[in-house]
């Protein structure tokens, strides 16, 4: 075994090891914290695949930006262990259930892609790889999305348009306990809007002052 294979298990190993944490993990922060772990793993793992792109690609996105959201929210949240926790013998055969079927699709899947054939077509990449040929799997990778899969990107990039749009309508909905000011109507407001002057009626005479005599005041 050489080292390239040793660095492939050691990094599949802590990769199945943080997502299993992922899982039962009962702290949400720590949950985060090793999905972070399993996502740098498998970072590790394309960039042994010759994978530059992908990894490169898996670390900035979701390491740089998407995870560290999450574990910003999850960490302001007042999340409460104690009721999560309620009823979870009650949901578990159901949730058990759910997990073997998820299971047995992904064996299934799995096993039907790494099932090696006697005569396997290998991609130009693989072929270009075996010849000693240099080439770009980020090229490679760009002709593939917008030749053979173009119809499968345009219909992810609607679907995301649409519920881009939706979270955007659903946070500028209108609140009636919302203290936010419109900075075109500051803009425009006049002296006369922010002050009025109002007569108040007289409710009672005023008092004559009383004035104090020499005498008195000797």
């Amino acid at each position: 075994m050489d080292a390239k294979t040793g660095f492939f298990y050691l990094f599949s190993l802590v990769l199945l090891f943080a997502a299993f944490r992922v899982v039962t993990a009962r702290n949400p922060v720590h949950a985060v914290l090793y999905l972070m772990l399993a996502f740098s793993q498998a970072s590790a793992v394309w960039f042994l695949l010759n994978a530059e792109f992908l990894a490169i690609t898996l670390v900035l996105v979701y390491l740089g930006a998407v995870m560290v959201l999450f574990l910003f929210v999850v960490m302001m949240l007042d999340i409460d262990i104690e009721k999560i926790r309620h009823g979870f013998w009650k949901n578990f055969p159901l949730a058990a259930l759910m997990g073997c079927v998820v299971a047995l699709e992904m064996a299934g899947v799995l096993l039907g892609g790494f099932r090696i054939s006697d005569t396997p077509e290998l991609p130009a990449a693989a072929e270009a790889v075996q010849a000693g040929v240099q080439y770009s799997n980020t090229q490679v990778l760009g002709k593939l999305l917008y030749t053979e899969y173009l119809y499968p990107i345009e219909i992810a990039a609607v679907i995301l348009l649409v519920a881009m749009i939706a979270a955007i309508a659903l946070t500028l909905r209108g609140r009636k306990d919302s203290k936010a000011i419109s900075a075109s109507e500051a803009v425009r407001v006049r002296p006369a809007d922010r002050l009025v002057m109002v007569s108040v009626p007289v409710t009672q005479k005023a008092v004559a002052p009383v004035v104090a005599t020499e005498e008195e005041k000797a």
